[in-house]
């Protein structure tokens, strides 16, 4: 297992450096700098700017001295910011967002799981088809068309919650951002799990049980431990896809978190602050799929990473 864990992490560091790279071409080949305003600066101004920040040095240079101090974990000063390094931004901005998107993916997983559970152990009921079409529903639905419709019905017309804002982590303020995050990954999650019980309730194993009178509920616990195995083989792009779509909620509720950081960098050109947030959504991805990896021997002792 040791090994196992060796190998993913040594395979992660070239993978991060191709992602650095990439990044930082690409970021550097879009029209416009972190300098061009609607109204230009006085050329000497600007002359100082490239000359403090790098810019008049070739494009291979600017490359190796960023990856340089990145190996020494400086993410750099940020341009938008300019009171503020990368790091400093985040140290406020990563725990907010990580919170968030813990938070939403446990909620998919706990109601998705539960919901697909159900729809299974009650297949082709009322209730089954009314579980698939609520989770086709959320399937199709983006975050950005659900989170306007949950503030306009649960901010302005019930009022029983805030629109937008942190408030310092308030909890009132948390509850639609993290439901948002939640809501696809919820449906996706009820419909593998569902699919997935199915398929064990049909197997050999379950029917065996059924055969020596076992109760129902250990026949579906089984099932759904059966089940587990492509559940937590979805866990790694569901994380992806909370880290992303956390970057149109943020954006949408006003919460200083990552996503936030990264559209506001974006649209300033902050080419240190937008590579920073990708090596952390790259990073995290990279994490969760080896902890997922891993999961496997505990849930299923055949599976052998080896």
């Amino acid at each position: 297992m040791a090994r196992v864990i060796f190998r993913r992490i040594a395979w992660a560091i070239p993978t991060l450096w191709l992602i650095v790279t990439i990044s930082f071409f690409l970021m550097r080949a879009a029209p416009g700098g972190p300098f061009d305003l609607e109204r230009p600066l006085d050329p000497i101004v600007m002359e100082n700017l490239r000359r403090i920040y790098q810019f008049d040095e070739p494009l291979w240079r600017q490359y190796l001295s960023y990856v340089a101090a990145l190996a020494h974990g400086d993410f750099g000063p940020s341009y938008y910011w300019r009171d503020f390094s990368v790091a400093e931004l985040f140290a406020k901005a990563l725990p907010i967002s990580a919170g968030l998107g813990a938070t939403a993916l446990a909620l998919a997983v706990v109601v998705g799981s539960a919901a697909g559970a159900f729809g299974a152990s009650h297949a082709r009921s009322v209730l089954d088809v009314a579980v698939t079409a609520t989770a086709s529903l959320g399937v199709t639905l983006p975050n950005f068309v659900v989170a306007p419709l949950l503030q306009l019905a649960f901010g302005l017309w019930l009022k029983v919650l805030p629109v937008g804002g942190y408030a310092e982590g308030a909890p009132g303020n948390l509850v639609l951002p993290i439901v948002v995050l939640a809501a696809p990954q919820v449906a996706a999650v009820a419909r593998l799990t569902r699919a997935a019980m199915i398929e064990a309730l049909a197997a050999p194993a379950s029917r065996t049980l059924r055969a020596y009178g076992l109760p129902r509920r250990v026949v579906l616990a089984h099932a759904f431990r059966a089940a587990l195995i492509p559940l937590v083989s979805y866990l790694g792009p569901a994380a992806a896809a909370v880290m992303t779509g956390s970057v149109v909620v943020e954006t949408i509720f006003g919460i200083p978190g990552v996503g936030r950081y990264f559209v506001e960098a974006a649209l300033n050109r902050d080419y240190t602050l937008s590579m920073g947030a990708v090596i952390l959504v790259a990073t995290a991805i990279i994490v969760i799929n080896l902890i997922v990896d891993v999961a496997y021997v505990f849930i299923d002792p055949r599976v052998r990473l080896d």
